[in-house]
């Protein structure tokens, strides 16, 4: 018997990641890998972390570390959440904050909150390939997000009406965007905002990448965009997923999600119905780690990036042959490059390892509708300068060959 022809319809919708596709083939030996989103280990405040989770298996603490906890997540981190939050003009308490394991499960949360069969999710061409895998099992119709553009809210209503349904949110990265670097600016924001009002639908802002800026100036959350206009969290659309996965530790799993309480109390029912709590001692042991050193740690890790984001710019005026553009991010993990028409990412990559033993991730997988052949993204945040070189230094050679052959 095989269980496969009962399976679920939406599993349909159901893909492997391709970066963890691809991180299956790093084992190799010489490989430099551009490829992987991941945070730098040995940037990793581990004597921090040690530290706490000892602190949080003191005898007057263990009980309470290792015990089932609420729902909602720790009391003192979602506290401390809501300080930091108020620092970026988010004003909120403790029961507009959930913490959920990782930023990735609260895109899911938020896509079986949202979407019925045939709902529309607004996102940007190219977007973060992990949004589309949490969304598409809700089995929405995706249509294109592009920020200041000439299509808006009547465009968008109408077409999600032909599919069958309508536009139940916005999802968008607004700071280093994942996979582009690229920034939202500020009059892109309150576009974003003035559309989700015409159509009475929720703005999701993922803002993993937000405290990773090397340069020029911060722009507001969305979410304190409008809660300037609107006066309180509780009349905002805005929906704010945080993260500690690039500034603290990726293994923990710990992020959260900012909200008017209604959002909040719905989506702390999918965690009583998912896994009733996120681990007690990871958050514990983060707020151990945050209350303590976030500040000093985030500009140890920010300089460490620029000086690797700067490298790879440069490398890349060294030795890409002309023809290939790419993105100059403030901040982030991420440069996007956008190739000759004719080349084609996946077969870049099976012919750069080949050849080269230079790793990347083909751009089509973060399009929503399988185009964008001819992108790719580049990671720097876990290579030292002198690889950083070497590396695009060979894929140079990638190209020039390949539009060798392809011209």
């Amino acid at each position: 018997m095989s269980l496969e022809q009962i399976f679920a319809t939406r599993t349909a919708r159901m893909k492997a990641s391709e970066i963890r596709e691809l991180l299956k083939l790093l084992d190799q030996p010489g490989i430099i890998s551009f490829a992987g989103g991941i945070p730098d280990p040995d940037l990793f405040p581990g004597d921090a972390f040690r530290d706490a989770m000892s602190t949080c298996m003191m005898p007057d603490k263990q009980a309470m570390a290792l015990q089932y906890s609420v729902s909602e997540g720790y009391r003192p981190l979602r506290d401390w959440l809501a300080s930091e939050m108020g620092k970026i003009g988010i004003p909120c308490d403790a029961d507009n904050i959930l913490i959920t394991s990782g930023s990735q499960q609260a895109l899911d949360y938020l896509g079986k909150l949202f979407l019925s069969p045939g709902d529309t999710a607004l996102v940007s061409w190219p977007t973060y390939m992990g949004a589309l895998g949490a969304f598409n099992p809700y089995e929405p119709t995706y249509d294109q997000l592009t920020i200041n553009g000439n299509q808006g809210a009547a465009d968008f209503s109408e077409r999600a009406k032909a599919a069958g349904g309508s536009v139940k949110f916005a999802y968008l990265s607004v700071d280093f965007a994942n996979p582009t670097g690229e920034t939202v600016d500020r009059a892109g924001r309150d576009w974003m905002l003035d559309q989700a009002e015409e159509m009475d639908c929720a703005v999701i802002e993922d803002a993993a990448y937000q405290s990773l800026r090397y340069d020029g100036e911060a722009v507001s959350p969305i979410l304190a965009l409008e809660i300037a206009r609107k006066g309180t969290i509780e009349a905002c659309r805005t929906i704010y997923c945080g993260s500690f996965s690039k500034t603290l530790s990726p293994g923990l799993r710990v992020g959260w999600v900012v909200a008017a309480k209604p959002v909040i109390s719905q989506l702390v029912l999918m965690k009583q119905a998912a896994d009733l709590h996120s681990a007690t001692l990871n958050q514990m042991a983060i707020h151990e780690v945050a209350k303590a050193h976030f500040d000093s740690h985030v500009a140890t890790v920010r300089e460490a990036y620029k000086a690797r984001r700067d490298a790879l710019l440069e490398a890349l005026e060294r030795h890409m042959p002309e023809g290939v553009e790419w993105t100059r991010p403030e901040g982030g993990m991420f440069v996007w490059l956008t190739l000759p028409k004719a080349l084609d990412g996946a077969e870049l990559l099976a012919r750069s390892l080949e050849t080269q033993k230079v790793a990347f991730v083909p751009g089509r997988a973060f399009f929503a509708d399988g185009s964008g052949g001819n992108t790719l993204r580049l990671s720097f945040s876990c290579a030292d300068e002198a690889t950083i070189d070497e590396g695009m230094l060979r894929l140079g050679m990638v190209l020039r060959e390949a539009m060798g052959d392809s011209g």
